[in-house]
């Protein structure tokens, strides 16, 4: 068990000699407090409690998407190991709290401290990042002087403490916080209304009772097809079983490749992507001229292992049925890291008609007494819920200033990240947590480990350019896997990934114990255990 909240002292005031501030109490900021805990971080967490999107933004029905025995710190097991393959989030949160306890994590965490802005002291403008050959100028993350001040505001007091350090490390996550809206023309949004609409983030604050008297006996439609809103279909389903109880409709735009388990056709899925093997068929950020061959001569293979497991899903799962086969290959889906587990029952619910499906591939409306879509067609609605996501970016957008808020994203839409952490033009701040993977626990683990040793003086830094054209060609291995590329998804050359930081650290890059097992077993966090080699 976790220990006792009673014993876990956190800091309640930031000391002034700190010099690294790590925003967000999650997942990410767990681990960089952990491997930077050397430097005595400050971890701001705005929340009274660590865990992240965890413990403030899921349903009383989520699960984790990766098996227990993959999600997991390189150095830190679960107690349980025993348990169900796929834990809640309850068991999570107490995993990531136990984590806390057991590395004494706590001393480095303030909580109710909600950062607000932060300020650049290094210089006018972002010369630092983007004139100099070197990034932050010198191409040294710490210099021995202030070049952040973070703002935070706590308790219930709008004073504004800014406080200095020399490195900033954001982990405020691509989940929670700031709701993705869809927008309409005047006249057609949810002014018109005369139900209740309900972002999922504002669903994931209600109790079990409060979501259950929320949706029984109402006509709901839920708007999305990813994981979030496929749980809260299934759990207004669950809410209207019985007399009385209104049949739930998901308005799907793109239908996604959902797995039931991870086995296909009796064949475990890592074997598929997860190997180095299977890897090696897979376009990865500026390959030479050789793999680009290997790449399109193997193209008809990995059509078929698509083919493969398509096949499978399309014989498990009632997809014609119910019109939600995916316009795309099963391995497009993976490599923008859309593909999810779906829920036990999710299908049942459909067969006993509690849940419906309605296609709304162009685009819909609200009306009064509902929603309408392209064809004219109008769907009677009580609530609309809306699984539409989450932006991220515009979190981090509202906490920079000018000029790197406008310099956060590219002309490919996305944050240019080195190695997935340094943003080539934002001197002296790491971003962790914003690379998504099979694992994103292993994913940002291994980038704070990274980060710890640039911190540490174990590496340098290419210069701004080499950094720039680095991230170029991971924007174009993802472009040539999949049209969805716009997600920094790393899942189809993620060994490949780890390889290159494994490389700067200076540590062994084949992790298994022989060229059987390097070849073709899975790659998991236990091959990058956190011990100095």
């Amino acid at each position: 068990m976790a220990a006792p909240q009673e014993t876990r002292c956190t800091r309640t005031v930031v000391p002034p000699l700190s010099r690294v501030a790590i925003i967000g109490g999650g997942i990410s900021g767990l681990a960089a407090a952990k491997q930077l805990a050397d430097l005595d971080p400050v971890v701001f967490e705005a929340t009274q409690s660590v865990g992240g999107v965890w413990r403030h933004c899921v349903y009383r029905s989520t699960r984790l998407q990766t098996p227990r025995r993959s999600f997991q710190f390189s150095d830190y097991a679960w107690r349980d190991t025993g348990g169900p393959a796929f834990p809640t989030h309850a068991e999570v949160v107490e995993y990531l709290e136990g984590y806390a306890d057991g590395f004494g994590l706590w001393r480095y965490v303030m909580l109710g401290a909600k950062v607000v802005g932060v300020s650049y002291l290094g210089g006018s403008g972002a010369a630092a990042g983007c004139t100099d050959e070197l990034w932050s100028g010198d191409g040294r993350p710490l210099r021995g002087t202030p070049m952040w001040e973070v703002g935070i505001t706590t308790g219930d007091s709008d004073t504004v403490q800014w406080h200095k350090f020399e490195f900033v490390v954001m982990c405020t996550g691509k989940y929670g916080d700031v709701p993705r809206m869809p927008e309409f023309p005047p006249g057609m949004g949810p002014e018109v209304f005369r139900g209740k609409v309900m972002h999922s983030l504002d669903y994931c604050k209600l109790s079990e009772q409060e979501t259950v008297e929320l949706m029984r006996g109402k006509k709901v439609v839920v708007v999305g097809y990813r994981k979030s809103a496929i749980d809260l279909a299934l759990e207004c389903a669950e809410a209207n079983q019985g007399e009385g109880g209104e049949a739930c409709t998901m308005l799907v735009r793109t239908p996604q490749w959902m797995l039931p388990s991870y086995h296909i056709w009796g064949l475990p899925f890592f074997l598929f992507y997860a190997t180095r093997f299977s890897q090696l068929f897979y376009e990865r950020p500026n390959q030479g001229l050789l793999r680009s061959i290997l790449c399109r001569l193997t193209s008809p293979l990995k059509a078929a292992v698509s083919k493969f497991i398509e096949s499978y899903l399309e014989w498990r799962l009632p997809l014609s049925k119910y019109g939600l086969k995916p316009p795309h290959p099963f391995v497009e889906g993976y490599a923008s890291c859309q593909m999810a587990i779906l829920p036990d029952g999710f299908f049942q619910m459909a067969d006993r008609g509690l849940i419906r499906f309605r296609r709304a591939s162009t685009g819909w409306r609200f009306s009064g007494n509902g929603v309408i879509l392209d064809d004219g067609t109008e769907l009677e609605a009580d609530l609309v819920l809306l699984a539409t996501g989450f932006d991220g970016q515009e979190k981090l957008r509202a906490i920079l200033p000018e000029p790197f808020r406008d310099l956060l994203l590219n002309g490919s839409g996305m944050i240019p990240l080195y190695r997935g952490t340094i943003h080539p033009l934002i001197p002296n701040m790491a971003f962790v947590g914003y690379v998504e993977s099979v694992s994103n626990l292993h994913t940002s683990e291994l980038r704070c480990r990274w980060l710890a040793g640039l911190l540490r003086g174990r590496f340098e830094l290419p210069g701004v350019e080499a950094m720039v054209r680095r991230f170029d060609g991971e924007v174009e291995a993802m472009r040539s896997t999949t049209r969805y590329y716009r997600r920094q998804c790393i899942s189809t050359y993620s060994i490949h990934d780890s390889d290159a930081m494994c490389a700067d650290l200076g540590v062994r890059v084949r992790r298994k114990g022989n060229w059987l097992a390097e070849l073709f077993a899975p790659y998991n966090n236990q091959d990058y255990k956190l011990k100095e080699e």
